[in-house]
C-alpha cells in the first residue's frame, strides 16, 4: 500500500503551482491555488500574486504577475505557501521549450531563472501592482479633525470607490502626498489596496457603417442625402463613405476624413442623424505589406552549389557555418532555406546583430514573404511586442530579429538564421542574463531539433575552429555574386605623410583625392572611424589636466553639436570650462577626432560634395537608421561618416570607395580578441565597396603598416589570419582552448572594495586555485560612481569544470556578502565575455 500523502489542513485543494517572478529571486515559488481558480490555472499562464513581507497597513506584500511553470500537489517544504488571486490569461504565453531554454540560461550565464523572464518577456505582459486608497468600512463618515488635505481625500473617496496615488497628487496639487496619506490610515479613515495594472492596450480604430433603415434598403441613401444637404462637409463625407464601401470591407473614419478634407466632427453629426453608425475595431500595430509578393530570383551556379552542400550537411550535422566573401549572395541562400521550411508549415528565424540591418533586410524579404514575416527589435514600441509575440504564438511563420527574437515563443521552429554570426553585438553585456545569442541560437534550435545556419564574410574564432574540427559543417563561397571583384585595398602610412607634412587635417592625401574623383564620377564612399562626437580629449598644454567625467575614470568627449563634454559611459554632460581649473591656462585645446569631427572637416576639403554621418548621436531614434541609410542608397548624399554602424552587411550598389581613417586605434585595444575584431571590422567595411557594377577601392590609414592583421586584410587572407591567431590563442590557452568567466565587484567605496575582494579572494582561491586569475583594476576602473575589481577565471573546456567554478564563484559570493559591511558590494559574473 503506498504511504498516504499528507497535507496542511487550511488547503481545502491539493493543487499547487511552482511561478517565476520576474525578480532576481533566486529560485521559483510555489502557491496555494483556491478551488474556484483550479479549473483555470495551467502551465504557461499568468498569475497575480503576492510577493514580499506583509505590510504595517496589512497588505500582503507587492502585487506581481507571475508565470506557472508546473502545477502540482507538492506543498512546499519550510514555508506556508500564499495563495494566488487570480488567474491573468486564459492561454499559455509560452511553450514548454521556453521553460527549458530560460533554465539552461539561468545555469549557464550564472544569474536567476527571474533576470531570464524578466529579460524575456515584453514589458506589456510583465504587470506591476499600483497601490490604491480605499475608504475604510470603519469610518462612520465623520470628518471632523481632519486636516484640510485629509478632508479632500476623504471627500473624494465617498464619491469614487478607489483613487490612486497620482490621482491623490492631483487632487492636493503637490507631489508629496504620503505623510497625508500615512495620517489617514494611523487614523483608520483608509485602507491601502494593490491592483495589477495591465499595460497593454489592443490598438482600435472608429469604423463607419449606414444605420438602420439606410444599411438594409440602399434606395433610401437620397432621403440621407436631403438629410445632410445643409452642410457640405457632411455631404461630402457621406459621399466619401459610399465610395469606400464599395472597395473596403470595413470604411475608416480617418480615411472618410482624407478623402473628404474635413474633420471627425461632420462624420459624428452624421451619426448623430442616425445616418451612420459609429464603431470600434481591433486592428494589429505590426504593418502589412500590401504589394503583391514576387517569386524569388534565380540562383546562381555558386549560390545552388552552396545551398546543395547546406541541404546535404543538414541531413547529418544540426549546425553549419556558410562562410562567404562579402557580395558572396549569401542572403540568397538564407531565403531559399526560409521558404522551404514555410511551405513544410514550420517557422523560421533569422537573426541579426544590428537593427540597422533589418531596414534593408526587412524590405528585401516582405517582396518574397509578404506578410509572413514579422520584424522583432528593441525600438518598437511595447504594444507592437506584445502583438509579435502573440503573432509568433499563432504561428507566424518568418520572424526577423535582434538577438531578443530568440525569447519569441515558437511553436513549429525548424529553422535558425544567424547572419554576420562573428558580430560582437550578438552578446549582451548589461544587465543579466549576460548571453551570447549565436551560442543560445544553437541551444534553442537543439531544444526544437531544427538546423542552424550561421553566415559570415569572416567568421569568429570559435565557430571557424568548430567547423574545422567537424562540430559544425562548414560551406565556403568564396567568390562575390556576379563575378565581381573584391575591392582593391590599399595601405596608406599616416606617420610617412605626417613627417612630409602632406597631411590634411586627418586625411591623406590618396583619400583625399579618391574621395574627389569618386563624387566627381558620381559614385559614392563611406568613412569609417570608430569612434564617435567630435574629439576625445579636451587639455590643458601647461599642466596637462583634461576634462574628465566626475562619475566615470574616463575623459569626456567633445560633441560641437551640443557644444557639451559628454562621458560614453554614464552620460553626464558638461559645459566646456573657460579656464583650466588647475592653473587657470584659457590655452585649452581639443585632442583626437571623432566621426563629428571627420563629417565637419571633410566638407573643407569636398565642398561640393554632400555629407551626412551614422553613429549613435544620430541614430538615436526609432525611424533615424532607416531614413540614413534610405537616403544614401537614393544617393540623396555623396559620403556617409560613421562607426562599426556602416560595417553591418549594409548593401549599398554605388559605393566606390572606403576610407578606414585610423586602423591602429582598432589593434590597441587591450583585449585578446583585437586583432581578431580590427580584422573582422576592416574586411566587413571593406565590402561595402564595389558590390554591383564595378571593382570598388578601400584606402586604410595606418601608422603601424607593418602590422600582420592589416597585412592580411589587404590580402583578404582569413586563412593566414586564422592559422596565426589560433596558434596566439592556444600558446596563452585562450578560447576555443580554454573557458573564461570574467567576474566583477563593484562598490561605491574603494576602501570597502578592496577590504570585500580579500575575502572573496580567499574564498575563490580555495576553490578554484590556479584558475583564479586577478584582481585587478581594469582600464577602465570606476563606472557610475561605482569602482571596479575584476577576475578572470581560466580553465579546460569542460561542463563538469565549468559547474564547479559556478558554484565556487556563488559561494565566494556568499562568503564576502554575509561578512559585515560587504551586502553592499555587487558581484557580476560575465561567463564568455565578448
Amino acid at each position: 500500500m503506498p504511504p498516504t500523502e499528507t497535507f496542511h489542513p487550511t488547503f481545502p485543494t491539493r493543487t499547487f503551482v511552482t511561478v517565476v517572478l520576474p525578480l532576481a529571486a533566486p529560485r521559483a515559488f510555489t502557491y496555494y491555488v483556491p478551488e474556484e481558480l483550479v479549473e483555470r490555472v495551467q502551465f504557461g499562464v499568468r498569475v497575480e500574486v503576492p510577493f514580499g513581507r506583509t505590510s504595517a497597513a496589512g497588505s500582503a506584500g507587492k502585487l506581481y504577475s507571475a508565470l506557472v511553470i508546473e502545477v502540482h500537489n507538492r506543498p512546499p517544504e519550510g514555508y506556508q505557501p500564499k495563495e494566488i488571486l487570480e488567474v491573468l490569461d486564459e492561454r499559455p504565453l509560452i511553450h514548454p521549450t521556453q521553460i527549458e531554454l530560460w533554465q539552461w540560461m539561468a545555469a549557464y550565464y550564472c544569474c536567476t531563472l527571474g533576470e531570464v523572464m524578466h529579460a524575456a518577456l515584453p514589458s506589456h505582459l510583465k504587470l506591476v501592482g499600483e497601490t490604491k486608497l480605499v475608504l475604510s468600512p470603519l469610518h462612520d463618515g465623520d470628518h471632523s479633525g481632519l486636516s484640510d488635505s485629509e478632508y479632500l481625500i476623504a471627500e473624494a473617496l465617498s464619491i469614487q470607490e478607489t483613487i490612486t496615488i497620482d490621482e491623490v497628487r492631483g487632487i492636493l496639487d503637490r507631489k508629496t502626498v504620503y505623510p497625508v496619506i500615512k495620517s489617514l490610515l494611523e487614523k483608520r479613515i483608509i485602507y491601502l489596496k494593490e491592483d495589477l495594472q495591465e499595460k497593454y492596450r489592443s490598438k482600435t480604430v472608429v469604423c463607419v457603417e449606414l444605420a438602420e433603415p439606410y444599411a438594409s434598403d440602399p434606395a433610401l441613401l437620397h432621403e440621407a442625402f436631403e438629410r445632410v444637404s445643409r452642410s457640405s462637409r457632411q455631404e461630402a463625407a457621406l459621399m466619401a463613405y459610399i465610395q469606400l464601401s464599395k472597395t473596403k470591407p470595413f470604411v475608416l473614419r480617418q480615411d472618410i476624413c482624407e478623402m473628404a478634407q474635413t474633420e471627425n466632427a461632420a462624420v459624428n453629426a452624421i451619426a448623430q442623424k442616425g445616418i451612420f453608425r459609429l464603431f470600434d475595431r481591433e486592428v494589429s500595430r505590426i504593418g502589412s505589406y500590401e504589394e503583391e509578393t514576387l517569386d524569388m530570383e534565380t540562383s546562381s551556379p555558386r549560390q545552388e552549389k552552396a545551398l546543395a552542400e547546406v541541404r546535404a550537411l543538414f541531413a547529418h550535422k544540426q549546425t553549419v557555418l556558410l562562410h562567404g566573401v562579402t557580395g558572396s549572395g549569401k542572403t540568397k541562400v538564407y531565403m531559399e532555406l526560409i521558404r522551404e521550411v514555410t511551405e513544410r508549415g514550420g517557422q523560421a528565424l533569422y537573426l541579426l546583430p544590428e537593427i540597422a540591418l533589418t531596414t534593408q533586410l526587412t524590405a528585401r524579404l516582405q517582396r518574397f514573404f509578404g506578410d509572413d514575416i514579422a520584424v522583432y527589435h528593441s525600438k518598437l514600441n511595447h504594444n507592437e511586442r506584445v502583438e509579435i509575440w502573440n503573432a509568433v504564438l499563432a504561428g507566424k511563420p518568418v520572424v526577423m530579429g535582434a538577438r531578443s527574437a530568440l525569447f519569441l515563443p515558437f511553436g513549429k521552429l525548424e529553422l535558425v538564421i544567424v547572419d554576420e554570426e562573428h558580430d560582437p553585438s550578438f552578446k549582451q553585456n548589461d544587465p543579466a542574463p549576460r548571453y551570447n545569442g549565436r551560442d543560445t541560437a544553437v541551444y534553442l534550435a537543439h531544444l526544437h531539433q531544427a538546423k542552424v545556419l550561421m553566415g559570415t564574410a569572416t567568421p569568429s574564432i570559435e565557430s571557424y575552429n568548430n567547423a574545422l574540427s567537424g562540430k559544425y559543417g562548414l560551406v565556403e563561397m568564396p567568390e562575390r555574386f556576379g563575378g565581381i571583384q573584391m575591392p582593391d585595398i590599399q595601405l596608406i602610412d599616416a606617420k610617412q605623410e605626417i613627417k612630409q607634412r602632406k597631411m590634411q587635417s586627418h586625411f591623406t592625401t590618396a583619400l583625399i583625392n579618391e574621395l574627389k574623383a569618386a563624387v566627381e564620377r558620381g559614385e559614392q564612399a563611406i568613412l569609417f572611424q570608430n569612434r564617435r562626437g567630435y574629439a576625445p580629449t579636451y587639455r590643458c598644454f601647461s599642466c596637462g589636466w583634461h576634462a574628465e567625467c566626475i562619475h566615470c575614470d574616463v575623459s569626456l568627449t567633445y560633441h560641437k553639436h551640443s557644444n557639451q563634454l559628454k562621458c560614453h559611459y554614464c552620460g553626464y554632460h558638461s559645459k566646456l570650462p573657460p579656464e583650466c581649473p588647475a592653473c587657470g591656462n584659457k590655452q585649452l585645446s581639443l585632442f583626437g577626432f571623432g566621426t563629428e569631427k571627420i563629417e565637419d572637416e571633410i566638407k573643407i576639403y569636398l565642398p561640393e560634395g554632400r555629407i551626412s554621418r551614422m553613429d549613435l548621436d544620430t541614430a538615436r531614434t526609432r525611424n533615424a537608421h532607416a531614413t540614413i541609410i534610405n537616403d544614401f542608397e537614393e544617393r540623396r548624399f555623396d559620403i556617409l561618416v560613421g562607426t562599426q554602424m556602416v560595417t553591418k552587411g549594409l548593401d549599398f550598389e554605388n559605393v566606390g570607395v572606403v576610407g578606414v581613417l585610423s586602423a591602429d586605434q582598432l589593434l590597441q585595444f587591450p583585449d585578446f580578441r583585437s586583432s581578431e575584431r580590427a580584422f573582422q571590422l576592416m574586411v566587413q567595411v571593406a565590402g561595402r565597396a564595389g558590390r554591383k557594377h564595378k571593382r570598388g577601392k578601400v584606402l586604410i590609414q595606418a601608422m603601424n603598416t607593418a602590422h600582420p592583421v592589416l597585412q592580411e586584410v589587404i590580402r583578404n587572407d582569413y586563412a593566414g589570419f586564422y592559422k596565426r591567431e589560433i596558434a596566439e590563442r592556444r600558446a596563452f590557452n585562450y578560447p576555443p582552448f580554454a573557458r573564461l568567466i570574467r567576474i566583477t565587484l563593484k562598490h561605491k567605496s574603494a576602501e570597502t572594495l578592496n577590504d570585500g575582494a580579500r575575502i572573496f579572494t580567499q574564498t575563490l582561491r580555495q576553490k578554484l586555485g590556479d584558475w583564479v586569475v586577478g584582481p585587478a583594476v581594469p582600464f577602465v576602473s570606476r563606472v557610475r560612481g561605482q569602482y571596479l575589481l575584476d577576475y578572470l577565471i581560466k580553465m579546460d573546456r569542460d561542463l563538469r569544470k565549468a559547474a564547479y567554478a559556478k558554484t565556487s564563484i556563488e559561494e565566494a559570493t556568499v562568503a564576502m556578502q554575509t561578512a559585515q559591511g560587504f551586502s553592499g558590494i555587487r558581484v557580476t559574473v560575465d561567463v564568455d565575455p565578448g
